[in-house]
């Protein structure tokens, strides 16, 4: 018989060499290539832990035979985090939530065990960065059933995983995927290979199961999900909580999602009881907006499946420094270069040569077209000093060729704006005939209308 080959393993990424080198191939890493056979290799991936369902031998059936559960799912009742996740969470499902030190992760999902630990539902919340007593005196400022929830303070993977079948929760938190151990991998915790099979190894558990299971998870400085890209194609659905630690609110965003919408966004008050659910957002994005001031409109996007309202702020100055400023937050870059190109050939004041400053208030990230003739509407109000009027709200889209094209969702975002207190809507005059909003319309369409528009003395309701 035949020895078995020797190959290298590397322990940060999990990556294989058949001889060593100083540099991992696959990562980059330096000296973390470690000689293992061929055969313990083979045992490692004998553990189930990468097959995701643990479900290998099985008959292959047609889909229309296969068996179906019941589509139930568990109601977090946490301000709106059900909705965002399409309606609860899926029994057997594995969802990560990132977001930035301090943001609220672990108080969102808390609140939710505490939540489901009131209904008398069995669930377990597991930490890696926190004892038992600094979890507790976060429970004890949550109130409520945040005291009885059971906690585990566990970083072995499979001790996590025994501690869970004994429970039996419904509901599972582990705090984080990041500091997760497995004696499969040699690896350092924190690094791929372990974030790798610690997902894998709960994901395989989830299934089986039917377990909710919530991951914490870190970011990196620029904002994205830290670990390895497959962290995200394993998971169910990936969560995003954003925000400044200077505000009060914070936004919720789904990225992934295989049981609902994707592109949905909740809004949670961090207060000194916990997060509470923003049944308003719109309202809470315009409070502040200063009236008889130049350079602010109002755009309706569509967050998911909700319509909403934000404030969109822009600023000119002449260029003193050579090649002109374009300073940007909430919008592409790129989309805002494209509307000042339009802007300046099609009829609008030139602002090639100023400095340009554009901002969504309150932490917003906007990539819906439809926001194109507000922020239009603000460069134009900004760069002649005249206000826009403070009930009118702006939706379209606008092309290269100066037209102001219609967008999705049109008559819903004039409800969302009626219901808001605008009195008027600036919308694409292709679809103007349409529409049904109890608001005035105002219909354009190119850029040359709406600056013209904006010239006139127009309030909302048409006067």
């Amino acid at each position: 018989m035949a020895s078995p080959r020797t190959r290298f393993v590397c322990t940060a990424c999990g990556g294989e060499s058949l001889r060593w080198e100083g540099r991992c191939p696959t990562c980059g890493e330096w000296n973390t290539l470690r000689q293992a056979p061929a055969s313990a290799r083979s045992g490692v991936r004998a553990s189930g832990s990468r097959s995701g369902l643990g479900s290998g031998g099985r008959t292959p059936v047609p889909l229309r035979e296969a068996e179906t559960g019941p589509e139930t799912r568990l109601a977090l009742e946490v301000g709106e985090l059900d909705r965002v996740l399409g309606g609860g969470a899926v029994p057997g499902s594995l969802v990560l939530l990132g977001g930035a030190p301090g943001i609220g992760k672990s108080t969102l999902l808390l609140q939710a065990a505490a939540s489901l630990r009131s209904r008398g539902v069995p669930v377990l919340y597991v930490s890696g960065e926190e004892s038992a007593g600094q979890v507790r005196m976060r429970a004890e400022r949550l109130g409520g059933s945040a005291s009885e929830v059971p906690f585990v303070a566990e970083t072995d993977v499979d001790a996590i995983v025994e501690a869970a079948r004994e429970v039996e929760p419904a509901f599972l938190c582990v705090d984080s995927i990041q500091t997760l151990r497995s004696a499969r991998s040699e690896a350092a915790p924190g690094g791929i290979a372990q974030v790798r099979e610690g997902a894998a190894v709960l994901q395989t558990f989830s299934k089986e199961s039917g377990t909710s299971t919530f991951l914490i998870g870190h970011v990196t400085k620029q904002g994205g999900l830290a670990g390895p890209r497959t962290l995200e194609h394993l998971v169910d659905a990936v969560l995003l909580f954003e925000g400044q630690k200077t505000l009060e609110h914070r936004l919720l965003r789904t990225t992934k999602n295989r049981f609902g919408g994707t592109d949905e966004m909740a809004v949670f008050r961090m207060t000194g009881s916990g997060l509470e659910g923003v049944s308003d957002p719109s309202g809470l994005f315009l409070a502040d907006r200063p009236e008889g001031v130049s350079g602010s409109a109002v755009a309706v996007p569509v967050q998911g499946s909700r319509p909403l309202l934000a404030e969109v702020q822009a600023l000119t100055a002449p260029g003193r420094y050579g090649t002109p400023q374009r300073v940007v937050t909430g919008i592409p870059p790129r989309r805002l270069s494209l509307l000042l190109a339009v802007l300046g050939r099609r009829g609008g004041p030139a602002l090639g040569d100023a400095d340009v400053f554009v901002n969504v208030v309150g932490g917003l990230r906007l990539a819906d077209p439809a926001t194109d003739l507000a922020v239009l509407a603000a460069l134009v109000s900004a760069a002649t000093d005249r206000a826009t009027p403070g009930r009118l709200a702006f939706v379209g889209e606008v092309g290269l060729a100066g037209e102001i094209r219609g967008v999705a969702r049109l008559e819903a975002r004039v409800r969302e704006a009626a219901r808001a207190g605008m009195q008027g809507v600036v919308v694409p005059s292709v679809a103007a005939g349409a529409i049904e909003g109890g608001v005035r319309i105002h219909p354009v369409a190119d850029v040359r209308g709406l600056v013209r528009l904006l010239a006139r003395d127009v309030r909302g309701d048409g006067r």
